[in-house]
């Protein structure tokens, strides 16, 4: 039986595990990396530095397959997922990008300075380099993520409706941290560019968001969705 003509493509059930796993897996392995950021007090060994880069770049390609999977179940039968579709998946990838660029010039500073004498995230023009990457421009792009996915209609075939109201929640809260970039680079102030808040912890409740996405998409989809695709 052919898909009705507005009904949303059964993703095979390997590909939706593969969707699940690689958000789910890169929310955990960020734990660890956001972790690693909080060890010491002072400027980091490079040693440190280079794990939760290592740790970070493994969380994102993680994401990046996730992505690639987010966007197949979004399609309908003429592989169109719609204009909120294509946005949440296209900003999605750029904020993989942008976090990977960014991960690359704070890992340079500790290759410059292999004695640990530089704090990465804050010492020399890298680190004032990557405020907007880590800050406003990756708030923005996970803003326009959450909000274009809530808004996507065949989004609520996989993720409950609680889920896709937690993420606009979340949504305004990134966009509330753009402002950030007015309020000067001490990482102890919580509204600083780069500051304990508006980057390290709602860093880490974005990613962990994404594995709650993934954990939404192994759940089988709804009776009337498969009925659909039947």
């Amino acid at each position: 039986m052919r898909p009705l003509p507005n009904a949303p493509v059964s993703v095979p059930r390997r590909e939706r595990r593969v969707t699940g796993w690689t958000a789910l897996s890169g929310g955990l392995v960020s734990l660890i990396s956001v972790g690693l950021y909080f060890v010491y007090s002072g400027p980091p060994p490079s040693s440190n530095v280079f794990t939760r880069t290592l740790m970070l770049v493994a969380t994102f390609t993680f994401f990046l397959v996730f992505s690639v999977g987010l966007g197949r179940t979004l399609r309908h039968p003429d592989g169109d997922a719609g204009l909120a579709g294509e946005l949440a998946v296209t900003a999605l990838r750029l904020y993989i990008a942008i976090t990977l660029v960014a991960a690359s010039l704070e890992v340079g500073t500790a290759l410059q300075y292999p004695d640990g004498s530089r704090d990465p995230t804050v010492d020399g023009p890298l680190a004032a380099g990557m405020v907007l990457l880590h800050g406003p421009i990756a708030r923005a792009l996970v803003a326009v993520f959450l909000l274009a996915l809530a808004a996507t209609p065949n989004a609520r075939r996989y993720f409950p409706r609680r889920v896709l109201t937690g993420g606009v929640v979340l949504a305004v809260l990134n966009l509330a941290l753009i402002p950030s970039l007015f309020f000067g680079m001490d990482p102890a102030q919580f509204y600083a560019a780069n500051g304990w808040g508006a980057t390290a912890s709602i860093g880490a409740l974005n990613v962990l968001w994404v594995a709650v996405l993934g954990w939404s998409v192994l759940r089988e989809p709804p009776v009337q969705g498969r009925e659909a695709s039947a």
